[in-house]
């Protein structure tokens, strides 16, 4: 089998886009078509399938991205395994995460640490971490939900809370906290599904057999603050994640518990490369500093 081929296969399966992926794999688009089309002339295969400017994998195609994801991982961590003996002088790292506000102090200590790295830091719902680390698209991953995944090899790092707000012009503004029943038929505004915050806030709604008004769900936190600000209803964020400014107000949650552990996460084949190995590190001495 021609690796060359494989590669070029993989590279335009990663970027769905034969354009893109002649810019991420700094050659030429005429190249790039060549190898791939060479690669399905030798099988008898269709990988791909044209729509518009992108592509879309065949059933083929998609099973053997899958193979190629794992095969250039592998081969990345054979590259992070050797360079790893230079007391991580650099080296990339992909880092996914629920929440920047967890992530982005871990990744500053370890930049404090080894000045040399570079990270890469995608941040989405706690389902989509999931995937993008058994996906192999991520080395790491900060996220609250909790897996049993034998695959998976995971720590706590910290806890955090979830809170309410509402625009400082709102009735309950002057509020410190409310209670669940509260809410009955009140308008919220909350993340897509899949993310913690949402399936936490929705399962201890419905444990205390509360039914919210009209949910409007929004893709991002700051569609949630800018839906909260603009009276779509009351939002549901971390406590970390709340900030300052005068444009909100904080409200608690008097009779539920609403706090949230937070985890860092790898796979089990990747926890002993370097770079993992120091990303946990951190993870863990930035976690005994905030329980003291």
């Amino acid at each position: 089998m021609n690796l060359t081929q494989l590669r070029a296969f993989h590279v335009v399966a990663q970027e769905r886009s034969f354009t893109k992926a002649a810019e991420a794999a700094h050659v030429s688009q005429p190249t790039l078509s060549g190898q791939v089309k060479a690669l399905e002339e030798t099988y008898r295969v269709r990988l791909f399938e044209r729509r518009g400017r992108g592509v879309q994998l065949t059933e083929i195609g998609q099973n053997l991205h899958a193979l190629t994801q794992r095969l250039f991982a592998l081969e990345g961590e054979a590259q992070a395994l050797l360079a790893g003996t230079r007391a991580l002088q650099r080296g990339h790292l992909r880092v996914a995460a629920d929440s920047a506000y967890h992530a982005i102090p871990i990744l500053a200590r370890l930049k404090a640490q080894h000045g040399g790295l570079s990270f890469a830091l995608a941040i989405g719902s706690s389902a989509t971490v999931l995937k993008q680390l058994l996906d192999y698209e991520a080395d790491v991953a900060v996220m609250a939900k909790l897996t049993s995944d034998p695959r998976l090899h995971t720590i706590q790092f910290r806890r955090d809370r979830l809170i309410l707000f509402v625009p400082r012009d709102h009735a309950w503004a002057k509020r410190k906290r409310i209670r669940l029943a509260d809410l009955q038929d009140h308008e919220l505004v909350l993340r897509e599904r899949g993310s913690i915050t949402r399936e936490v806030f929705e399962e201890t709604l419905a444990a205390a057999a509360v039914k919210p008004g009209a949910i409007i769900e929004i893709q991002t936190r700051e569609g949630v603050r800018e839906a909260v600000a603009a009276g779509f209803g009351v939002g549901v964020v971390f406590e970390s994640e709340f900030g300052e400014g005068d444009r909100f107000r904080a409200l608690h949650v008097s009779d539920a518990d609403l706090a949230v552990a937070e985890y860092v996460v790898c796979l089990q084949e990747r926890r002993r490369l370097a770079l993992v190995r120091a990303f946990f590190d951190a993870a863990a001495a930035l976690a005994a500093q905030i329980e003291h």
